[in-house]
């Protein structure tokens, strides 16, 4: 993008970013291509990000609304936030064989935040990959669980959550509001807050 021609861009694999006591762990698609990609932090420098973290922000998982690059002091309190995919797709739609390399990388970040007892799948893509995720590690039996905005499931020793994705394709059309992610958000936090499950 032309305003961002100066800088110089991440332009490698982007890792996950938040609290690593985090009981909730957030899984987005992949890094926008201007967005992380660029700032090298998942969900920062679009508008994705803005619309992500100001609801974050709003629930008590950020210290503060934006997100604006790599070392800006934004932190996460009991939240990770992670990529299915680690590098920006052509056109922003991973290919399956994307999404199969970069699950291992998903997986080893869920094993190392042990604390981790919710995760909030930002799309379809983001659910199926979680999902798939656990299949895979024997953790899940049985027909996969549909993505929907506002879903809700126990899947092996998780609960999944499901939004809409933030993206402007999205929040500029009222498929995803503000009040409608901070829904979710609020009844991710009531199930963290209430007795441990397995």
């Amino acid at each position: 993008m032309r305003r961002f021609a100066a800088e110089t861009y991440w332009a490698r694999p982007v890792p996950g970013f938040g609290d690593v006591s985090a009981r909730l762990m957030v899984v987005g698609l992949a890094p926008a291509a201007h967005g992380g990609n660029r700032t090298g932090r998942v969900f920062t420098g679009d508008r994705s990000g803005d619309f992500l973290f100001a609801a974050l922000h709003r629930a008590g998982f950020a210290d503060r609304p934006e997100s604006i690059r790599r070392g800006d002091g934004l932190s996460l309190a009991d939240a990770w936030i992670a990529p299915l995919v680690r590098c920006a797709p052509p056109a922003n739609r991973p290919e399956p064989a994307e999404i199969e390399r970069c699950r291992s990388f998903l997986a080893r970040e869920l094993d190392l935040l042990a604390g981790v007892r919710a995760v909030l799948a930002l799309g379809g893509v983001a659910w199926r990959g979680f999902v798939g995720l656990e299949r895979r590690a024997g953790r899940l039996q049985g027909p996969a669980p549909a993505f929907a905005h506002g879903a809700e499931v126990a899947v092996g020793a998780y609960r999944l959550f499901g939004s809409y994705h933030p993206s402007q394709q999205n929040t500029f059309t009222g498929r995803l509001t503000a009040a409608m992610l901070d829904e979710v958000l609020a009844r991710v936090r009531r199930y963290l807050e209430g007795p441990a499950r397995c």
